[in-house]
């Protein structure tokens, strides 16, 4: 009689799970090597800004000007510093639109609808864990990148030999200049990637994540100089503007009565004593924030974006773990 015999049937494999930040870098290599190129591209600039460039124009400058500087504060020799720091200035402020139609579009929609999310699901990677390596890495990736142009642009922004450049309270420079460049790209992030898991298809959670986001920006910035206490500057009828020390971002104008109260510049003739005497209007003001204020300001908008982007992840995990219970 033969002996038969039967292999005994392989034990499931136990190895460790999947692991999901090379996973996520590798899936979206090619958004990892833009992000480098822009990185580089940005830092190269305001280095040779902060280095040459300012050296040549300035001496330029000067050499064009050598008596009165207000009359070359908007010389084309300091065009290209100008460009230089602007660019880059531009890249942080809208970079967080990009991160949202990429986070909306490859990094969820596209996964909920070709069903590779499920498939991950099943091979020793819950939803969670899933969700949280599709976060956490871009998250990181971007706050490294992020920070490097933030400290680069504030070593140019201190050291800017130009007055007629780089106002702290213009809006591209107040955003590069501190953590607020930070939470943009974070809370685009966390709104792209909830719009992909609402909607599962790619094209519209683009759109959508991208709307989203620019409507979420907009609001903070609209908001954020009221949320901090202004200041306010007085002037006499007979001055032309309140007076106000050093470089401010400037809030509602107009005028007061007697009674203290405000209203709009009155719409007046030739007559402009009897016009402001018909309206009671007795000095002009303006309320302002002075360079003081940048720090405050930085971290207030910083805190909307950042309780945005959690509130997001939260609902994310929320929905996630409806989805899949």
């Amino acid at each position: 009689m033969t002996a038969t015999t039967t292999a005994a049937a392989p034990a499931p494999a136990t190895g460790r799970p999947a692991a999901t930040g090379r996973t996520v870098l590798r899936l979206h290599r090619a958004a990892l090597i833009v992000w480098l190129v822009v990185v580089a591209a940005a830092a190269g600039s305001l280095l040779w800004a902060y280095g040459p460039a300012a050296t040549d124009a300035y001496a330029n400058w000067r050499r064009q000007c050598p008596d009165d500087i207000d009359t070359c504060l908007w010389d084309t020799t300091i065009n290209g510093y100008y460009r230089a720091v602007r660019l880059p200035e531009l890249a942080l402020s809208w970079l967080c639109l990009p991160v949202a139609a990429w986070a909306g579009a490859a990094l969820t929609g596209r996964e909920m609808e070709n069903g590779t999310a499920k498939l991950a699901w099943t091979q020793s990677v819950s939803p969670a864990r899933w969700l949280a390596g599709k976060l956490a890495v871009p998250a990181a990736v971007l706050t490294a990148g992020t920070t490097a142009l933030v400290l680069v642009h504030r070593l140019t922004f201190e050291t800017n030999p130009f007055p007629v450049y780089l106002h702290w309270s213009e809006r591209e420079t107040f955003v590069a200049n501190g953590p607020v460049a930070l939470a943009l790209p974070l809370c685009a992030l966390a709104l792209g990637a909830l719009t992909g898991l609402l909607l599962r298809r790619t094209l519209p959670a683009l759109a959508v994540g991208t709307a989203v986001t620019w409507g979420v920006i907009h609001l903070a910035a609209r908001v954020t100089p009221d949320l901090w206490p202004w200041k306010t500057a007085t002037a006499s009828l007979e001055s032309e503007w309140p007076t106000t020390n050093g470089d401010v971002l400037f809030g509602d104008q107009g005028m007061l009565t007697a009674s203290g109260a405000r209203i709009p510049y009155p719409t007046c003739g030739d007559d402009f004593a009897r016009c402001m005497a018909d309206h009671h209007a007795v000095a002009f003001y303006a309320d302002y924030h002075p360079a003081s204020h940048f720090w405050p300001l930085q971290l207030v908008e910083t805190g909307i974006l950042l309780a945005v982007a959690t509130a997001a992840v939260a609902i994310a995990f929320w929905l996630l773990r409806r989805r899949t219970a």
